[in-house]
């Protein structure tokens, strides 16, 4: 009873710059395009921008705009353009009502054609470099790219590529109706269309990222919340593998999905949606008419704050499910061993969403030790700063965020403190010596212990501003916890 308590809270609340044409370097001895915002990916030409020793690209088509008779379908290829495209700005977020009060509110008005990447990389680095690919949370309902505090900009100046992109969500990512089984237009896949991006997003990194100066085979995908459980989902999804190097697990849970049941379920639900919008499940031309709803039909004011209301009626939306072929149960799937073997960075905040011994803070624990069980490189951590402005009573969900990248500054303005920015230089600089070679350690940092369940150890990053290395000091109630009998 108390799990499926907590998983409900975690359930309800999972909750221009100018272009600058740079001449082409011809002579660079590692890359013919390091310097220059010109360059050419799948589609076509495109110009991005550079600004204090960064360049970057925003708003690339990573996949056709999912709109019309592509509603519903897995990505398709990008439309070719002629000329050279501007990608100075970011596209729109996908489809949804935003959270009034999310902690990373969107830049851009949603949209349903959605589907765009942004990439910074240093201006002067040479050589491949380690790229690390951004995933977004939400409760798979609200969340976007766009948000200030997901910029890249910080971390390509320490030295890697960073790329973002946006994924479906809600309605749109994730909805399953016998028709579109019927259907079958993407050979099996059907239902979880958010995934099918992810893994869109992650394929163009394979393609396109090198046209960057990045680094294919040096990739490290990492996401908080909605994020993080979707790198557990591609971790262990096999349709995934080769697709990147190592991960970063950020208040992604016990490896278990959001969803309950699998397909049958979610046509269901799907039933039951286009029943409120009076189409029958036996209508020969069902899917013609669902696809002919608008984008705010779909939406039906469905976000965050929306799952707090109590039910008027049957569940409407569906959050993504084990279909068995692109996602499977992660958890069964890290315990059994039949995953990518990846160096894993995972942990949550101290105050996390269920509390000390719940779906967050006890799952990455949890989930840290089945991976390292496995011979696998894991490091785990906790976030418990609290920024100097805030009341501490613990670090809030998705609170570490602005601190992994090295965005204190932009979250918190005018009250943002030396305190704070340390912390961000700390955090930063871990993260990115682990998107560069799979171990967080370097010079000058306290030594981050490897996860082994017997020994324990993890690395706080502490209320006083430090990063402190050391035995997990909540083990035992945890370990207490999870032997406890379940009502």
């Amino acid at each position: 009873m108390a799990h499926s308590i907590c998983r409900m809270m975690v359930t309800s609340a999972l909750l221009a710059s100018v272009a600058i044409a740079m001449p082409i370097q011809a002579k660079e001895k590692d890359n013919a395009r390091i310097g220059d915002v010109n360059i050419t990916v799948d589609g076509g030409a495109i110009k991005g921008s550079a600004e204090n020793g960064v360049l970057s690209w925003k708003g690339i088509p990573f996949a056709a705009p999912p709109v019309g008779p592509l509603r519903w379908r897995a990505p398709q290829p990008v439309k070719p353009w002629n000329g050279i495209r501007e990608t100075t700005a970011y596209g729109s977020d996908c489809m949804q009502v935003p959270f009034p009060s999310d902690a990373a509110p969107l830049g851009t008005p949603p949209a349903e054609d959605c589907l765009y990447a942004n990439v910074w990389r240093p201006a002067k680095a040479s050589g491949k470099l380690p790229v690390m690919v951004w995933i977004y949370g939400g409760g798979f309902v609200n969340g976007g790219a766009s948000p200030p505090t997901y910029s890249g900009a910080e971390l390509a100046q320490q030295g890697i590529l960073v790329m973002s992109f946006n994924y479906r969500v809600g309605r749109f990512g994730t909805f399953a109706h016998p028709a579109l089984t019927a259907e079958n237009a993407d050979n099996g896949l059907v239902g979880n269309y958010g995934f099918m991006d992810q893994l869109a997003a992650l394929q163009w990194v394979k393609r396109n990222i090198a046209a960057f100066g990045g680094d294919p085979d040096n990739v490290t995908i990492a996401g908080e919340s909605a994020g993080g459980m979707s790198v557990n989902t591609l971790v262990t999804s096999p349709m995934a593998r080769g697709l990147f190097a190592r991960a970063v697990v950020m208040s992604g849970g016990d490896g278990s999905s959001m969803g309950e049941g699998a397909l049958a379920a979610a046509e269901k639900i799907g039933v039951d949606f286009a029943s409120s919008k009076d189409i029958a499940v036996d209508d020969p031309q069902a899917l013609v008419k669902l696809r002919g709803l608008s984008a705010d039909q779909v939406t039906d004011g469905l976000n965050m704050m929306a799952l707090f209301r109590p039910s008027q009626g049957p569940r409407t939306f569906a959050s993504p499910f084990a279909d068995g072929k692109l996602a499977v149960d992660s958890g069964k799937a890290y315990r059994s061993g039949d995953f990518a073997k990846v160096p894993v960075m995972i942990g949550a905040t101290s105050a996390d969403l269920g509390g000390k011994t719940g779906f967050m803070v006890a799952g990455a624990r949890s989930l840290a030790g089945s991976i390292a069980d496995k011979g696998v490189p894991v490091y785990s951590y906790r976030f418990s700063y609290v920024a100097s402005s805030l009341k501490d009573e613990g670090a809030g969900h998705a609170t570490e965020i602005p601190y992994f990248f090295d965005t204190t500054r932009i979250k918190y303005g005018t009250a943002t403190t030396p305190r704070d920015i340390n912390m961000g230089k700390a955090a930063s600089a871990y993260l990115v010596n682990f998107v560069k070679k799979g171990d967080p350690n370097g010079v000058g940092l306290p030594q981050w212990p490897r996860y082994d369940r017997g020994k324990d150890e993890m690395m706080d990053f502490a209320p006083t501003g430090k990063a402190v290395p050391g035995k997990d000091p909540w083990g035992a109630d945890l370990d207490a916890a999870n032997a406890a009998p379940r009502p």
